[in-house]
């Protein structure tokens, strides 16, 4: 759907490409889902164990039907339940990856981040540090996603964003989905689209380079006022962007151009 797309490149230094994400969305623009999941490159064949869980995550999430109650606090709690089942599908696909690999005492292994646009409501289910961001025309930006990383850890002790992404150990992942997962369990935030704005689901290939909210939103919207506000070649601006940034990593970005007033627009224009 055009509203709805997204690039994942395996960036200039990597030899292969262990992010993966699997995307859907309807032509009436009321639904959207994007799953997006970073192989742990110290894990062999974890592009198999991303690829695998990306794609259960979203033929679980394609396949609920739409809640019945027009009640916020319902939805919220009903994505949320429906995301809960993605992550523990796509935990299993990641599971099983291993299991036709003969269970190695390294198992390919993931992070996992799913965001579900349905009417005017976001909710999203993480598992590590692939992140999603609220983007909104105008008004206030959100990042959804708090990561399940050490660099977390250590600026909830006290250090600042910069003195943490200075230690190495900052982008040590402290939940993922696989066989060797101590915790798979996705964590939970939706947001309410009041407005036109953007949905950015992306894994740490892109946000290191920019990893304040503020650098994200206006790395956004110097990008659409250079190649326009089509989602893909939007998202191509941004992993290019990237990858002269350094492309250190694998890079993903997927976006949804979230606007209720042109949805509204359309039902209306399907009744007539």
């Amino acid at each position: 759907m055009p509203w709805v797309g997204g690039v994942c490149d395996k960036g200039v230094v990597h030899a292969a490409n262990e992010d993966a994400m699997a995307l859907s969305a309807t032509p009436d623009g009321s639904l959207a889902i994007l799953v997006v999941c970073d192989g742990v490159t110290s894990a062999p064949h974890s592009d198999r164990a991303a690829l695998a869980a990306s794609r259960a995550a979203c033929s679980h999430l394609t396949a609920v039907a739409a809640p019945r109650s027009d009640s916020v606090a319902a939805a919220v709690s009903y994505w949320s339940d429906a995301l809960r089942g993605a992550a523990a599908e796509a935990n299993a696909a990641a599971v099983g990856v291993a299991h036709t690999l003969g269970d190695p005492s390294e198992p390919p292994s993931c992070t996992f981040v799913a965001a579900v646009v349905a009417d005017d409501l976001v909710t999203v289910a993480w598992c590590g540090d692939s992140r999603a961001y609220w983007l909104p025309d105008e008004g206030e930006a959100r990042q959804l996603t708090l990561d399940h990383s050490l660099g977390t850890e250590l600026m909830a002790s006290g250090k600042s964003r910069e003195e943490a992404e200075a230690d190495p150990g900052f982008h040590t992942i402290t939940r993922w989905l696989g066989a060797d997962s101590v915790d798979h369990s996705p964590e939970f935030a939706s947001q309410s689209i009041e407005g036109a704005g953007w949905l950015l689901v992306c894994s740490d290939g892109l946000w290191n380079y920019a990893s304040a909210l503020t650098e994200m939103r206006t790395l956004l919207l110097d990008l659409i006022a250079s190649v326009g506000s089509d989602p893909v070649p939007l998202a191509e601006a941004m992993v290019d962007w990237a990858n002269a940034a350094g492309g250190h990593d694998n890079i993903t970005a997927a976006l949804g151009r979230c606007d209720p007033s042109l949805r509204l627009k359309r039902e209306r224009t399907s009744r007539g």
